[in-house]
């Protein structure tokens, strides 16, 4: 088993803060003209019909080119261009997902049959990264919540596992042990079972590309953004919580809740303030990221410096 080390570096050394400033402009125009290129077949088509979400954020939204063109997902690579560049070598279609574990009726499930459980909603949804900067983003999905009542949860369901496709011939990031591959991520049951918690098979209207996580991701809003695993293609609801990939190449820097936490800084830098693609000036980090009012209540009682 490899296991990543993160190196003590600032995170502004790991994309330089005024670089990405002054070349962004460039970037988004290259990438709206690789786009069309680099995004599934797929993406010809359009979503099934959707509908305006009430947990929608009334923060403007960023650009689609903007959220295509800066990506974390360290299966295509580490530098936040990776995913952009070499997102075409992903193939979504076949795609399954198999729910199993401590349920009544394990099943799988494959991407029109997932389109079909519930409605889509259009749900613009703040991200916050944990290396400081955020974005905010018009997913289209629904609650997490509609596919987990479907396989029949028992009693012994305490935590939600979910695996990332498993393809260094697909991910060229698979190939260095940079984590012990593949992605895994989890959720307390309740956290998984609260509506926030959302599947999300679009962005902006659109199927979603492969740099953002087709064909099917996870966004949970008020974590930070490692929490919302892309490419699932397993859910596994266990008794025990799941050994997450973060949290086992550095379990003091990236706690199983990851709750967005400004008073909890990560070990290298301060949580406290947050740049947001698209603006120069830093801004407050909102606990929660600003979805306390709905959210807080799964954590009374809790010290959430030691459940970080």
């Amino acid at each position: 088993m490899s296991i990543y080390t993160p190196p003590r570096i600032d995170p502004s050394e790991i994309t330089p803060e005024g670089l990405y400033l002054r070349r962004r402009e460039l970037m988004t125009g290259a990438a709206a003209l690789a786009a069309a290129a680099l995004l599934p077949k797929a993406e010809a088509n359009a979503l099934p019909t959707f509908y305006k979400s009430k947990y929608s954020t009334a923060d403007k939204a960023n650009s689609y080119n903007e959220i295509i063109s800066y990506n974390n997902f360290y299966e295509f690579g580490t530098d936040k261009g990776d995913p952009a560049e070499h997102a075409g070598s992903l193939h979504t279609n076949p795609w399954t997902v198999e729910v199993t574990g401590e349920v009544t009726t394990p099943k799988r499930f494959d991407i029109d049959a997932l389109l079909k459980l519930a409605p889509l909603e259009e749900r613009i949804y703040r991200h916050r990264c944990v290396e400081g900067w955020s974005m905010v983003i018009p997913w289209v999905g629904y609650s997490l919540s509609n596919l987990l009542k479907q396989v029949q949860p028992t009693s012994k369901a305490k935590y939600v596992e979910f695996t990332t496709l498993m393809a260094p011939e697909q991910f060229p990031g698979q190939r260095q042990a940079v984590l012990d591959w593949p992605y895994v991520e989890g959720l307390r049951i309740d956290e998984a079972m609260h509506p926030l918690a959302i599947l999300v098979f679009g962005l902006y209207g659109k199927p979603l590309p492969n740099q953002n996580g087709a064909p099917i991701r996870l966004s949970v809003p008020w974590k930070y953004g490692f929490k919302s695993i892309k490419s699932i293609v397993k859910i596994r609801l266990v008794e025990q919580q799941p050994m997450t990939a973060w949290y086992k190449a550095a379990p003091n820097e990236y706690g199983f809740y990851s709750n967005v936490n400004p008073e909890v800084d990560h070990p290298r830098w301060s949580q406290a303030t947050e740049r947001r693609i698209g603006e120069f000036f830093k801004r407050k980090t909102l606990m929660f990221n600003g979805y306390g009012d709905e959210v807080a209540g799964m954590y009374k009682g809790m010290d959430l410096r030691r459940y970080f």
